[in-house]
């Protein structure tokens, strides 16, 4: 058994750190961190409870591949009640935190309740306490990984951080680990944060020795790593290019969401491509891209680590910027670029910089601050909230602006921080937010690719690319080629790319492995490491159910089939450009097919049948 049977539970409000055995039970039904972190957040949480309050709790789990000598097997995900979105949250992150997290002993660390004054939560093997950290508040993730360094003095200690913006409230604040490595989505480190926990500081010596069959294991996760060098995508693609690799090519297809999703292609996403990156800069002769980087156990390396010209407007005063630092991914470097019409690479890569520095989400940032600036060019907002700035679309110097007033939570970037749904209430123009459930879209138009528009409206934890991508099979062919622009079939599509997303994110394992490997890759990776039969088939139940108890969590919340929707401009306004011009997202003939894939109600309700077959709690 791959699992410590053993979780960590802290009390942050009687500043109580104590051990709890494992719920093995649990463990075989849910396996872990995502599935497993849900049910003890559905066991012991009410599902409407204040999502800021003390009642919320927030998980850091790990699967039980987290640690091993699987490919990718260094992930963890941080659960709670979105403040975002107030529904499940589940964000997944690599790095080497979630290594380090096993290595000492934990599968999990549950946090309840709220610390008087701030706190963090050290962690030496089997040892952890409760230490303060008012000399931390105010401080950026940055500066406070400093600080807590030289307390510690171990460089092989591993800490996950909240940033200013969390402390300010910005209500899609990260947990940020190993400095650009971040649980980035649906307001993770703003719980965090409301709970006065700054970070999480962990060192492990004890290694993983609990592999089930330690000899199958070397084998299948051999065998699995030979099919990742071998393919592509992740074998060539992502370790030379990154997730940037389709910024092209999701612009040729014409779904590249442009100017807050008014247009479906980008005049301007060449200057802010992958190849873009590689190209050296007039003022030093060198790239933006300085090399690769891999999470912990990762034979794939998309990870970029990237400089900005130290002559550009945004750092030529402030060398604290002049540093090899976490470079553009493709969802940040679209939500930072096409979405607000910004062509500038170096200003793309500071505000990248600045959301690793002070924890914000960079998609829910930059779509936000693209809402912004269709609120200011329709007269909405004025000068007079921007503190003179022309908020423009295009405008590489505003789009710097309003990420730095947001990190530090000062004058418009309090409302930034709201998200775009908040922020487009408030100034009366509530068609401007592109969100599902409160969360902001990720870089795929749903009118160029179907599939997606019905991924991110059934997402459980609101708009999401990594609860469904449905684009491997649409755009890349993976696993097999469908017709992007054809809605017919998508809906059994959808089901399967979200049951089988939700099996690997609960293994530990990243879901850019699923590029190559199929879940019969996946499945005897974790049959050797767990005890029980871990064959494909009961993956795939796992991950089914998985979906179904997050869906259930959310009813309980109050949300209904009715959140199962996309904004108007996507229904009801065709694309202008492109492959997909004259298309509008078909959701209306998927849904109904979705929910009867899923053994719903025609109103998106888990049917007694389907909750009775499935097991699930309540």
């Amino acid at each position: 058994m791959s699992w410590t049977r053993k979780l960590l539970r802290v009390n942050l409000s009687n500043g109580t750190v104590t051990e709890e055995a494992l719920n093995m039970q649990w463990a075989n039904d849910y396996l872990g961190q995502r599935g497993l972190a849900t049910r003890y957040m559905v066991e012991e949480t009410d599902p409407a409870c204040d999502p800021l309050g003390p009642d919320n709790k927030l998980i850091m789990a790990t699967g039980p591949l987290t640690g091993t000598m699987a490919s990718t097997g260094g992930r963890y995900s941080v659960i709670c009640k979105s403040p975002l979105t107030n529904a499940i949250a589940c964000s997944n992150s690599g790095g080497f935190f979630g290594a380090e997290l096993k290595f000492a002993g934990w599968d999990m660390v549950i946090f309840e309740g709220r610390a008087a004054s701030p706190m963090y939560l050290s962690i030496e093997n089997e040892k952890a306490s409760l230490l303060p950290a008012d000399d931390l508040w105010g401080k950026s993730v940055w500066e406070a990984d400093k600080v807590l360094r030289t307390k510690h003095q171990d460089p092989q200690t591993r800490i996950a951080c909240v940033g200013r913006s969390a402390e300010q409230g910005c209500l899609y604040a990260a947990v940020v680990n190993d400095l650009h490595r971040a649980a980035g989505r649906s307001g993770v480190g703003t719980v965090m944060a409301s709970k006065n926990l700054k970070a999480v500081v962990v060192r492990g010596t004890l290694g993983i020795g609990n592999v089930e069959n330690p000899e199958a294991f070397m084998s299948a996760t051999k065998a699995g790593k030979a099919v990742l060098a071998e393919n592509a995508v992740t074998g060539q693609g992502l370790p030379a290019y990154g997730t940037q690799v389709l910024m092209n090519v999701i612009n040729e297809v014409g779904a590249l969401p442009t100017r807050n999703m008014r247009e479906t292609q980008f005049e301007g996403a060449a200057n802010v491509s992958a190849e873009a990156m590689l190209e050296p800069r007039k003022s030093d002769g060198k790239p933006n891209l300085t090399t690769n980087g891999a999470c912990y156990a990762c034979t794939i390396a998309c990870g970029r680590i990237s400089t900005i010209d130290r002559t550009h407007f945004s750092v030529k005063d402030k060398p604290e910027y002049w540093i090899n630092s976490g470079g553009l991914e493709y969802e940040a470097a679209w939500a930072l670029g096409p979405d607000t019409g910004v062509d500038d690479i170096d200003a793309l890569t500071y505000v990248n910089f600045l959301c690793n520095e002070d924890g914000m989400d960079p998609i829910s940032l930059g779509s936000t601050i693209a809402a912004a600036m269709e609120l200011f060019e329709s007269g909405a907002i004025t000068t007079a909230q921007t503190d003179g700035v022309e908020l423009k679309f295009g405008s590489a110097e505003a789009l710097c602006w309003a990420a730095e007033v947001t990190a530090k939570g000062e004058g418009f970037g309090r409302d930034i921080g709201l998200g775009s749904k908040r922020l487009c209430e408030k100034y009366g123009r509530p068609e401007f937010s592109m969100t599902v459930k409160g969360q902001e879209f990720p870089a795929y138009d749903p009118r160029g690719i179907q599939g997606m528009g019905l991924a991110y409206a059934t997402s459980n934890r609101g708009a999401c690319h990594l609860r469904g991508y449905t684009v491997a099979s649409e755009i890349l062919g993976i696993p097999e080629k469908t017709d992007p622009l054809e809605s017919d079939g998508k809906a059994g599509l959808v089901k399967a790319f979200q049951d089988a997303t939700a099996a690997v994110d609960s293994a530990g394992l990243c879901v850019f492995t699923t590029f190559a490997w199929t879940m019969d890759d996946i499945a005897p990776q974790v049959d050797a490491a767990c005890e029980g039969d871990w064959s494909t088939d009961r993956m795939m139940e796992v991950g089914e159910r998985i979906w179904n108890m997050e869906r259930e969590y959310n009813a309980k919340a109050g949300l209904t089939g009715a959140d199962d929707n996309l904004p108007a401009r996507l229904v009801s306004e065709p694309a202008n450009v492109g492959p997909a011009a004259g298309r509008v997202s078909e959701l209306d003939k998927m849904l109904p097919e979705y929910y009867a894939a899923r053994g719903w109600t025609s109103d998106g309700s888990v049917t007694v049948e389907t909750h009775s077959r499935l097991g699930l709690p309540g």
